[in-house]
């Protein structure tokens, strides 16, 4: 018997596969437990069309990540930080601050999580970042430490 399952079963497959399974199986433990429905016209469309909206929604999101991505390529991201005498920050410039920078300069909400820089800003100068926005998109741009 074919049947959709609405929740992962361990053994048998994930959430919303289509498997073939006994019909004593399905009858007697499947079914009852609502673990998974029989997989006739209705069912299969409503998966399908589940399967339409989430490819969609991943497809915007990435259209959209891929945008922000490009307009980061253009930004420079200017941090004004005090420092001591020899040119050493007191602290150093985080991933916390570049976001918060780029939230409040440029409207661009960024996790501080998603971004990367190659080593620790401790002292004046031009330093690459960049951003994991999407699985494969990643965002560059410059962050500029000054006086």
């Amino acid at each position: 018997m074919k049947v959709v399952l609405l929740a992962d079963v361990k053994g048998q497959g994930k959430k919303n596969q289509v498997i073939d399974v006994s019909d004593g199986y399905a009858r007697n433990f499947l079914l009852p437990r609502k673990l998974a429905a029989i997989a006739d016209a209705k069912v299969m469309s409503e998966l399908k069309s589940k399967e339409e909206a989430t490819a969609f929604r991943a497809a915007e999101e990435k259209k959209a990540a891929l945008a922000v991505a490009e307009r980061l390529a253009s930004l420079t991201v200017k941090i004004k930080s005090s420092a001591g005498a020899d040119g050493r920050l007191y602290g150093a410039v985080t991933a916390k601050d570049v976001a918060e920078v780029l939230a409040r300069d440029f409207g661009i909400t960024v996790d501080k999580r998603k971004i990367t820089m190659s080593e620790q800003i401790r002292t004046f100068g031009v330093f690459p970042v960049e951003v994991r926005l999407y699985s494969d998109v990643v965002g560059k741009f410059s962050v500029v430490v000054h006086a």
